[in-house]
């Protein structure tokens, strides 16, 4: 594994304004959302709006990457999609969710999830994971993805492919009538061929007009996640696998997730809704 010395926190810029005209979800300025108490089943329409916050947010996330090298601040990454999300009418969903401070979250090496971008540096060999939620016409839209930085070694590169290759596979296994849980177990099983830990406490979600509806989707075989996917089920699959174990520690910020051993770990999320047949990506540039 990369030699790379481990992460520690940065300093945090001022807080980035949103236009006014643009609508925000209901959870800016309180401590927490109001829980979602609707169908996990969406209508048509709603399934539309949310392939327009898909596609913002996808496109946001693309646009960060390209400026992804050694020498950029994961701060200077917000500002990226915070302005991108902003000039198409989106309100960035993590900014003020549950006091989260910034537009996205930007979480290196070790960090599993929800890395608050700061004046951290990128450095040649990191890893770097971006997760961007976009919300308008009144939904949320949720993506994520893994970027090598400069010349990466092997081990975390291949982490990086087959964390990706996991997502992909766990989204064939989407299909009307089967249960949740054929998701983690699709994970898991292939996690376990290269001996890669699969993250237990942080999951997909049922996602619409909320954030976070209250459906949990676990990456690994759960036999409590028995929830039927029905046709119009929306939902994240975002499966976190690690170089050691599932276990892990958080930063005195409240947010930040770091592996216990401090090994490398990769992320990719798309947001889904199933279909009569199996199922359609709603988060595609």
């Amino acid at each position: 594994m990369s030699g790379q010395s481990l992460l520690v926190p940065g300093e945090l810029s001022p807080t980035r304004s949103v236009p006014g005209n643009i609508r925000r979800p209901e959870y800016v300025g309180k401590p927490a959302p109001t829980p979602y108490t609707g169908p996990e089943v969406q209508t048509p329409e709603t399934i539309e709006a949310m392939r327009i916050a898909g596609r913002i947010a996808a496109q946001a996330m693309a646009e960060a990457a390209r400026i992804i090298a050694p020498g950029v601040t994961t701060d200077q990454l917000d500002k990226v999609a915070h302005d991108y999300m902003c000039d198409h009418g989106a309100y960035p969903s993590t900014l003020g969710y549950r006091g989260f401070p910034k537009s996205l979250c930007t979480s290196v090496n070790e960090v599993i999830c929800h890395g608050i971008p700061d004046s951290t540096v990128l450095r040649d060999g990191d890893i770097v994971n971006l997760d961007v939620t976009a919300y308008i016409g009144g939904v949320h839209g949720d993506n994520n993805a893994t970027y090598l930085v400069g010349d990466v070694d092997e081990e975390s590169r291949l982490l990086v492919e087959r964390t990706h290759e996991a997502l992909h596979r766990a989204i064939k296994a989407v299909k009307p009538g089967r249960q949740i849980n054929v998701i983690g177990r699709v994970i898991e099983s292939y996690a376990k061929r290269f001996g890669y830990g699969v993250v237990r406490d942080f999951t997909g979600h049922g996602i619409n007009s909320s954030f976070h509806s209250g459906l949990i989707v676990p990456h690994y075989d759960s036999p409590h996640a028995t929830t039927v996917m029905q046709p119009g089920m929306t939902f994240t699959i975002e499966p976190m696998l690690t170089l050691g174990t599932h276990e892990y520690d958080m930063w005195d910020d409240g947010w930040t997730v770091v592996t216990k051993d401090r090994k490398r770990t990769a992320q990719f999320e798309h947001t889904l809704v199933v279909t009569e047949t199996g199922t359609e990506i709603l988060t595609l540039p």
